[in-house]
């Protein structure tokens, strides 16, 4: 199949073209290479991936930011896809309060520019989207199930993923779109982004610096290792579909407190944890859990790797990366 990744080389994107590519897949990525944390990390993740240090089959990856729809065209013209995976984004609670308009041109507008470009293709291509946990924002009732109304954000970033989900809606019923948006939830595992949780954990226990965790560490997260995340995008796209727009949680299903995380960090580091506690900063929820009863019956999906077997693969990455220098990728 025909396959085009936006975002492709960030954490999933690359993850994703590299299982893609496995399959005997075409790949086609594009990726405008923002400076939201530094390149450098995404073109070594790119390269080691997906790229000429992977060795074996090789995606093109295009430079090119989706919210300029003309070459967008011309990409859809030239590679003309069976199926989009779109992951390009801006990401980040936090970063959606300082740089809200960042946050609504990359997550809004980036999105609208690809599905008219799917709507004016020569071929229909299904869209497979990147949507986010974070949607369920101020419900409680645990675990989050698809059904849940989904009207309370509490972050600009979790109205943008919300939007896009109506947008796809729309489209799908316009256009004839297929659509499939997936519900991540907190995904981790070699090759992050540096202000994701665990990236920002371990440099903080590597380095001796105080770590800050916050409501004494009793938040919970449904961490996801990236493979298993990659493997639910890859069943998603091949999933029959019920109606033109769906959408799936893609989460392991097994919540875990963040203090937990920290000491199994720590185990690996060998270190001792320095821990401060802080209240729950704005546009953040105490607690994600994904509920699989949808995703799993229709697709067969199951995350098959354990937080233990995640977190120790994650830092034979750190250190090895830490280790070449290049490590130092802060988020700007």
């Amino acid at each position: 199949m025909r396959i085009l990744v936006t975002g492709a080389a960030g954490f999933i994107g690359a993850h994703l073209t590299a299982r893609l590519l496995r399959e005997g897949h075409m790949v086609t990525g594009v990726d405008a290479f923002t400076p939201y944390y530094d390149v450098r990390l995404k073109r070594d993740r790119w390269a080691a991936l997906a790229g000429p240090a992977a060795g074996g089959a090789q995606a093109r990856l295009i430079t090119c930011d989706v919210c300029d729809g003309e070459r967008l065209q011309g990409v859809f013209a030239a590679f003309r896809p069976e199926c989009v995976v779109h992951l390009a984004a801006q990401p980040g609670m936090r970063a959606s309060l300082s740089a809200p308009f960042v946050c609504q041109k990359n997550n809004v507008e980036g999105f609208l520019s690809l599905l008219e470009c799917c709507r004016h293709a020569t071929v229909t291509p299904r869209v497979v989207y990147a949507s986010s946990s974070s949607v369920y924002g101020a419900c409680t009732a645990l675990p989050f199930v698809e059904e849940q109304p989904a009207d309370r954000p509490v972050s600009l970033y979790a109205a943008t993923k919300r939007a896009n989900e109506l947008m796809a809606h729309t489209y799908a019923q316009l256009y004839d779109i297929p659509c499939v948006g997936l519900r991540f939830f907190t995904a981790y595992g070699p090759w992050c982004r540096p202000d994701m949780a665990l990236y920002l954990f371990a440099d903080a226990l590597s380095q001796g610096r105080p770590l800050q965790v916050f409501e004494g560490g009793d938040v919970r997260r449904d961490f996801t290792y990236i493979e298993d995340v990659a493997e639910g995008v890859v069943r998603c796209i091949g999933v029959p579909l019920q109606a033109r727009s769906e959408l799936f949680n893609v989460g392991s299903g097994r919540p875990v407190a963040l203090l937990s995380v920290v000491h199994l960090l720590a185990e690996r580091l060998g270190v001792t944890p320095r821990i401060e506690t802080a209240p729950l900063p704005p546009g953040d929820i105490p607690a994600t859990w994904a509920s699989l009863a949808r995703i799993q019956p229709r697709t067969g999906y199951q995350p098959a790797t354990t937080l233990e077997e995640g977190v120790a693969r994650f830092v034979e990455w750190f250190r090895a990366y830490a280790a070449s220098g290049a490590g130092s990728g802060a988020v700007r």
